[in-house]
């Protein structure tokens, strides 16, 4: 110990250190693989190996027949043991290093004296092998352990969150109950995200679970939350409508939508703008009851549609809610079932929760005068929600807008690079006419989905309800003399509010206040619902007025090249 540091001190004042080759010598093994190829080495050891036992176990056998002790050897069998010791260390210096290293534990690889641990802290800090060197090679740099595949690096947790992971991981917690166990959204969104890691072995790199605000969903907006997906929000605008220009928000991922609506908003503006009436503003809910005869269904079919019997019907129903107005009753029979849909007013909310209180409400009022009523489900798909129906489409659902505008003829030419003949011509052969020949259901336009659902993302609607709220009918008129354009889009069923579920998550809440639309209306209850879906309406009508121009241009395919095709190198961008 003494003499090595007395080394170090001479050699750190005179010349420069230089470090001895501690590598050990190289085994017989090494040399003659070095002139001899390896499998032949290999061949010849395992070769001896079975050969010397072969011998050994026959001449042990003799003896223990000729009742020779064991512990008198001959020259020969001294021999076979000592070959059989060497084939034996080299088989498993060779084979075996893999299997022995992984068991030895970690105690075993610690250092037994100062000694060594100086040794070890020495090959820390010593400098990279010069490039040159032999010996280098003899020692590869150390490498990080390689996970199995699709198993995902383990984020690091603190022990209290590692033993949580792990319950929940054996099924001993249940995943649900996370938020309730801890009282903190924000780490059981991170131990339930750790958790899905280690259960499915992929790996959720590229899934933020920081910067959101977990509290804001908890019993409203999403369960078991394991992080929030980004989706980028673009603007189109300013859309005049009704007088008052709207910046309007669009999430989406698809390239050239956001650029094509704000071509459609320039259009609009700068022909004097656009208008907009709402027909009706009402939410639906059709639960279905059975009774034992059709004879039965239809009186109570002919009960909810007597006028005398509404009155009493919706003061059962308003008590739900102070913003409730039932507005109508319609029941339709199917053999001893009755269908009844309620339609009622909800505020400034969507009011799909507010609707089915007063129908069960109205339901538990009915069941006195009539017992024999069963109620197989509060809703019967004769509302119809999140889906495709021909009742939305003829009877309306939530907000029933119409937008208009004229376009001038310059404008089509110069803004919109086409003519007012080619446009009302593809909108009768496209719009029209080919949607009656696929058989569409309130599918009469280009893209009204489109827009509907990158303004619903961005506002916090359901964007389930786009189904329904897309059903549009777009219309297209020459008019003044043949030189304008008359453009329309008529919207039986658009869904929406703006308070309630997805509009109070500060995303959706400061794209609703761009709009000025965010919360309740104080002026007037529901005005700020239908403002939105006249905005909604709106976007649709300058989204519709652009694409169907791009296509009459010929401009389809090039503009989506242009826009939704990207030029980047990905494999730069993600290393």
């Amino acid at each position: 110990m003494d003499v090595r540091r007395r080394h170090l001190s001479t050699a750190t004042a005179g010349e420069p250190f230089k470090k001895k080759n501690t590598s050990p010598p190289p085994t017989a093994a090494p040399l003659v693989s070095t002139v001899v190829p390896l499998y032949v080495t290999n061949g010849v050891f395992f070769g001896v190996f079975f050969s010397v036992a072969y011998f050994l176990l026959h001449r042990w056998r003799e003896k223990i027949r000729n009742s020779t002790p064991l512990h008198v050897v001959t020259l020969s069998e001294m021999a076979a043991v000592l070959s059989l010791i060497a084939s034996i260390i080299y088989l498993l210096g060779f084979f075996g290093i893999g299997l022995v290293q992984p068991i030895i534990s970690p105690s075993s690889s610690r250092p037994s004296s100062d000694d060594e641990a100086e040794e070890q802290d020495d090959a820390k800090t010593a400098a990279p092998c010069p490039a040159g060197i032999i010996d280098c090679s003899l020692s590869p740099p150390p490498q990080k352990p390689r996970l199995p595949l699709n198993i995902p690096p383990q984020t690091p947790l603190s022990s209290d969150d590692e033993e949580v992971v792990q319950q929940v991981v054996s099924g001993e917690v249940p995943s649900y109950s996370l938020e309730s166990r801890l009282g903190d959204c924000r780490r059981a969104a991170a131990i339930r995200r750790e958790a899905v890691q280690r259960v499915s072995g992929r790996s959720l790199q590229g899934l933020p679970v920081e910067g959101f605000d977990y509290d804001s969903i908890l019993g409203q907006c999403c369960e078991m939350p394991i992080g929030f997906v980004q989706i980028p929000v673009g603007v189109a605008g300013p859309l005049l409508l009704d007088g008052v220009e709207h910046t309007v928000p669009m999430a989406t991922t698809e390239g050239c939508l956001v650029a094509s609506t704000n071509r459609g908003c320039k259009a609009i503006y700068v022909s004097g703008g656009a208008s907009s009436v709402v027909l009706r503003d009402g939410m639906t809910r059709a639960p279905v009851v059975r009774f034992g005869t059709a004879v039965r269904a239809a009186q109570l079919k002919s009960y909810l549609e007597d006028a005398i019997n509404f009155d009493s019907l919706a003061v059962v129903f308003n008590k739900s809610s102070r913003f409730a107005r039932l507005q109508s009753i319609k029941a339709a029979i199917a053999g001893k079932n009755l269908y009844i849909r309620f339609s009622c007013s909800t505020g400034d909310a969507m009011g799909m929760n507010m609707v089915s209180k007063g129908v069960q409400n109205v339901l538990d009022f009915l069941q006195s005068d009539f017992p024999d009523m069963e109620v197989i489900g509060i809703s019967g798909n004769y509302c119809s929600d999140k889906k495709a129906a021909g009742v939305n489409w003829i009877e309306g659902r939530g907000k029933s807008v119409v937008c208009e505008a004229i376009i001038k003829e310059e404008v089509v030419k110069k803004v919109l690079k086409t003519s007012v003949e080619a446009l009302v011509e593809l909108n009768m052969l496209k719009n029209l006419t080919g949607s009656a020949v696929a058989g569409a259901l309130g599918g009469f336009n280009a893209h009204a989905s489109n827009i509907v659902s990158a303004v619903y993302l961005a506002t916090g609607q359901d964007p389930a309800q786009n189904v329904e709220s897309s059903h549009c009918l777009t219309m297209m008129e020459a008019v003044n003399h043949g030189k304008d354009l008359h453009i329309s889009v008529t919207m039986p069923s658009i869904e929406v509010g703006t308070v309630g579920g997805g509009t109070q998550l500060a995303s959706q809440s400061a794209c609703l206040n761009l709009l000025g639309v965010k919360g309740a209306s104080k002026e007037s209850p529901g005005g700020n619902s239908r403002q939105l879906a006249t905005i909604v309406a709106g976007a649709v009508l300058a989204g519709e007025l652009s694409l169907m121009s791009a296509i009459a241009a010929g401009q389809l395919v090039k503009s989506h090249m242009k826009y939704n095709r990207s030029s980047r190198d990905v494999t730069k961008v993600v290393s």
